[in-house]
């Protein structure tokens, strides 16, 4: 600390022994060894938060917010005066330092996971359906560290899980079995029903404490953790499931939050704004914006803003291109290849430089810099009851399907996804999306997770 003219730190004591002048390397040491105990402490290592989601980083931050606190109790009841410039320094420099090496662990992690190397081999029990469908959601993220290894399935079938190579036994009675069979350390129960209450509790006591895992699946799917509650009554694990709410503090913080980023945006990339409104213009003919009437927040119109990437009058050939490619009873208009998108205009989409404008409906406040992306009328006109949910929070620049392989997606997955934030966005996931995105940006056509 000695470059912030911090050297030595006066602890007073009463008495008679006086003031003594307390080394600040020996306080730092302390300090140190008190985070890595209150890490220890708030469970941040548990293989339950590492390596997935937000609730790692958030119990980081947890920690040490707290330790810092217990520092300022510990400074005025003891009379040490630690300087402020100290805690001004250490304590966000310290968060940051955690932060960036959790994240750089993260990645080495979802590296190693994804060749099948620090991962649980798990057995799916449960119904053919359930099974089947947490088989697709675990093979999707390979960073969460499940390798499915066989399924357990009632019935009667062929030697795979239908659609997939995953290796099937039917008839759920000897799990425990089959588990250690396929070299398993851990059964995903998807369904419970198949088992009943009885034959769960007596799969789990057959399984090694601390080698072998019971993982019992709800059949709410798409809730975020934080959502989720259990509360023991009476010997059951009920879980509570907080109904999703669409105002409030959050809601201010999120505005907040928009409104600072998209102003320091529009200041950082003003000259770049002015370079592709030159290209725009002297390209080709017509504007350098082009505006479109989108479907905002509960259904209200506002015009959204891009640079123009088309030739000017692209509009009235949308309907015959939809036509030809057989997308025009879609809620999702593509045209694939589309002939209307200008030289300039491709390099725009290539990475994204066309959606820069709608920094100003961010400021504006017709969008959000997160958020299901604004579609035309007639689009949502298509929607069902599901994606009318979409309307419910204010669209976005970005959001989770944009980062999730937008490419490859189906209307149902992009649909579940961005109902997915819808229900359970947050600042911090916020961040994480919008981090997301810039990585995609940079390296276009590579996954951005």
């Amino acid at each position: 600390m000695a470059w912030v003219g911090l050297d030595y730190t006066a602890t007073g004591f009463s008495g008679s022994r006086g003031d003594i002048a307390v080394s600040y390397t020996i306080v730092s040491l302390i300090i140190v060894a008190a985070w890595m105990l209150a890490l220890e402490l708030y469970d941040t290592r548990s293989p339950r938060v590492l390596g997935l989601g937000t609730q790692e980083y958030r119990a980081v931050a947890d920690a040490a917010l707290r330790l810092f606190g217990l520092v300022a109790i510990v400074a005025f009841l003891f009379k040490v005066d630690i300087g402020r410039g100290y805690i001004l320094v250490s304590f966000p420099l310290g968060v940051l330092v955690l932060l960036f090496s959790r994240w750089m662990w993260r990645q080495w992690l979802g590296v190693m996971r994804k060749r099948g190397e620090y991962s649980s081999r798990v057995l799916l029990v449960g119904s053919e359906e359930s099974v089947t469908l947490i088989a697709r959601e675990l093979a999707r993220m390979p960073e969460a560290g499940y390798r499915v290894a066989g399924a357990c399935v009632p019935g009667h079938g062929g030697a795979y899980l239908p659609g997939t190579q995953i290796p099937v036994e039917y008839g759920v009675n000897h799990a425990l079995a089959v588990m250690r069979d396929f070299g398993a350390d851990t059964v995903i129960i998807t369904s419970a029903d198949e088992l009943g209450p009885e034959r769960v509790k007596e799969l789990s006591w057959g399984l090694n404490p601390g080698a072998e895992h019971l993982v019992v699946a709800p059949s709410l799917i798409d809730i975020g953790g934080p959502r989720i509650h259990t509360r023991p009554v009476a010997g059951l694990p009920l879980m509570h499931v907080e109904t999703p709410k669409f105002e409030g503090r959050k809601l201010v913080a999120k505005r907040v939050f928009d409104l600072i980023v998209a102003f320091a945006l529009v200041v950082v990339l003003s000259p770049l704004f002015v370079v592709l409104a030159v290209a725009v213009k002297t390209s080709s003919a017509g504007p350098v914006f082009y505006r479109q009437e989108r479907v905002g927040l509960k259904g209200r119109p506002f015009t959204m803003l891009k640079f123009r990437s088309m030739g000017d009058g692209a509009d009235a050939e949308l309907a015959g291109l939809l036509a030809a490619n057989g997308t025009d009873t879609a809620p999702l208009f593509k045209v694939q290849n589309d002939p209307r998108v200008t030289r300039i205009g491709r390099v725009l989409r290539k990475y994204s430089l066309d959606e820069l404008p709608q920094l100003f409906n961010v400021l504006h406040g017709t969008m959000s810099l997160v958020g299901p992306r604004p579609q035309r009328r007639a689009e949502v006109e298509l929607y069902d009851r599901a994606a009318g949910r979409r309307l419910f929070v204010q669209p976005g620049m970005t959001g989770l399907w944009q980062v999730s392989g937008r490419s490859t997606l189906s209307w149902e997955e992009s649909v579940r996804l961005d109902l997915y934030y819808v229900e359970n966005w947050s600042i911090t996931g916020d961040f994480a999306i919008l981090w997301r995105t810039f990585r995609a940006v940079l390296a276009p056509g590579s996954e951005a997770g």
